[in-house]
């Protein structure tokens, strides 16, 4: 996988449940690990599905939550995911299902992640260890754990599931979007759809994918990903489809979607992705 010119840092989100979000975010993860790169997942959702697919242990830990609370230094919470010698995981747990609440009352508290993430960003690059990837995941929500997703990321991917109420959901996504680019983080861009659960055989799913074509043909990218049993199946062994069947049609789909993002960054703008990540600074 060719290497980013700059760190490139992804929120991936749809308030719709179950359109492949986390399934999405630990495999191009996985992919883009497996190709050399240094990736780092932050599962922000509190069901901690990531964690589990990753196989990192989210139940007893401290983890993102305690970060945010800023009772626990991010670097503490990094773990290794076992089978990737490039590929780190900062787990949720069913604490984070406070956080909602809990923030509320902070001061900055859309940037408690951004914040976090520049310490970790800074101290992996002065030990000679710098990430050239991060994704975080997020709930199937738009509350104030997306909009810190959101406000710490510098490209929005969206999941979009090849069925109609996917994309009426979309609208709501894409105001919440305009109003934290134009109030929190100028430098967000929508640069990733990806079309998820597709099975070519019904017509519901062909015109879900033109109709997202002739609305987003820059950000799409068009692999779609196969209606899998295998990629279904990888986490309750604890893994990613890249490792659990890497033959699978669903495998195969992820790698070629991972290496279309790594290919579109060596031509993304770098006026967007490189961001000065100094510490406390605020987009």
């Amino acid at each position: 996988m060719p290497k980013p010119e700059h760190l490139r840092i992804f929120t991936v989100s749809n308030q719709k449940g179950g359109v492949g979000k986390t399934t999405t975010t630990v495999n191009i993860a996985a992919a883009l690990a497996m190709g050399g790169l240094h990736v780092l997942v932050v599962d922000l959702d509190p069901q901690g599905n990531a964690s589990t697919a990753l196989g990192v242990e989210h139940r007893e830990n401290s983890g993102i939550y305690e970060v945010l609370m800023g009772d626990t230094p991010i670097e503490s919470v990094v773990q290794k995911v076992a089978g990737f010698p490039h590929l780190e995981c900062i787990s949720s747990n069913t604490a984070l299902a406070q956080a909602e609440i809990n923030l509320v009352s902070m001061v900055a508290r859309e940037l408690r992640l951004k914040e976090a993430l520049n310490e970790l960003i800074q101290s992996k690059a002065t030990q000679g260890q710098p990430y050239d990837y991060i994704f975080i995941d997020c709930p199937p929500s738009l509350g104030l754990l997306t909009v810190n997703a959101l406000a710490a990321a510098q490209e929005l991917l969206i999941p979009i599931q090849c069925e109609y109420y996917a994309l009426e959901g979309l609208t709501q996504l894409l105001e919440t979007y305009s109003v934290v680019k134009k109030r929190l983080n100028s430098e967000l861009k929508l640069s990733t759809i990806i079309l998820t659960m597709f099975d070519g055989r019904t017509r519901l799913a062909n015109d879900v994918a033109a109709s997202v074509r002739s609305h987003f043909p820059q950000e799409l990218i068009d692999i779609p990903i196969p209606r899998a049993v295998r990629v279904s199946e990888a986490p309750s062994y604890g893994q990613t489809v890249m490792t659990y069947d890497p033959g699978s049609p669903g495998a195969l789909a992820y790698l070629q979607v991972a290496r279309e993002i790594a290919e579109r960054g060596k031509a993304f703008d770098s006026n967007v992705i490189s961001i000065n990540y100094k510490k406390g600074e605020s987009a």
